[in-house]
């Protein structure tokens, strides 16, 4: 990427390096991974959010910090990257859910919002004198009675996703919705997994004012946002599991190097005792 951003080919938006690639895009992503994690997914009962708020200081009011927003009833988002940016393209995004219920008379649809502000974003990558977002959305939410989860990203495109995550760790999480994700979760098993997918690209470092959640149920269609007290619930019955894992892999290591011992002074012994035997041999021998 150096020597061609020494060539110049990442001062403009709309210019294309010689392999194809417009460097702007790509930085813009960059700043995504650089963003804290939030996590979508989809169960059998409605749709999940988490966010890491990665608050920086005891100083910061947690409730200030807000990175999953409503955009309608049955809609929500969760982002990463630029938090500014964010809140301008969920304006955008709930003016266009008030729009399409004004003309058509029904709430829009999440498959329609997604691709309108994935359209937009797409906008932004074509046009000299702008620069992308750096921002990726995670757009969920329940409509005609199916839960759907889309994920944009700053170039506009756009993905359909059962369990998805962005921001920082991204990689480990997905690896682990991979692992562990069902289509028949009930809701507190997929916010259970959300919880894991944050401390896993936290590596452990989760606590209850540092994680917003969100849920849309599926037989109301109704976004709901989780008090301290119900994520405090979740998040210390994550820790306790961990710590119960973590006392039993010990074990596990400690009865492994116990039988691999034992099996070593097993061996030895036995091998001591053929070498006595082969000794008594030869003193027969020599008799």
């Amino acid at each position: 990427m150096r020597q061609f951003s020494e060539a110049g080919y990442d001062r403009a938006l709309t210019v294309f390096s010689p392999d194809g690639r417009l460097f702007q895009i790509e930085y813009a992503r960059e700043a995504v991974k650089r963003g804290t994690t939030s996590v979508g997914i989809i169960s059998k009962e409605g749709v999940v959010f988490a966010v890491d708020k990665k608050i920086k200081s005891k100083l910061i009011v947690p409730s200030s910090i807000e990175k999953i927003f409503k955009i309608d009833d049955h809609i929500a988002t969760a982002s990463s990257g630029l938090v500014a940016d964010a809140r301008r393209l969920i304006d955008i995004a709930r003016n266009q859910a008030q729009v399409n219920k004004l003309q058509y008379h029904e709430p829009i649809t999440v498959t329609g919002l997604a691709k309108y502000l994935g359209d937009l974003e797409q906008m932004y990558t074509q046009s000299g004198g702008v620069r992308p977002f750096g921002i990726s959305l995670i757009i969920g939410g329940v409509s005609d009675g199916e839960c759907r989860i889309y994920e944009t990203d700053p170039s506009g495109a756009l993905v359909e996703y059962k369990a998805t995550a962005i921001g920082l760790g991204r990689d480990k999480t997905l690896n682990l919705f991979e692992d562990k994700y069902e289509d028949d979760l009930t809701l507190d098993e997929a916010i259970d997994l959300a919880i894991e997918g944050i401390y896993v690209a936290t590596d452990g470092k989760v606590a209850d004012d540092s994680i917003e959640i969100s849920v849309i149920e599926k037989e109301n269609a109704k976004y709901r946002k989780f008090n301290e007290d119900e994520i405090e619930k979740y998040v210390q019955k994550l820790l306790d599991r961990k710590e119960q894992e973590q006392k039993d892999a010990e074990e596990k290591r400690k009865a492994e190097e116990e039988a691999k011992k034992a099996e070593e002074e097993a061996k030895k012994a036995e091998e001591e005792a053929k070498e006595s035997s082969d000794d008594e041999n030869e003193d027969i021998n020599e008799e």
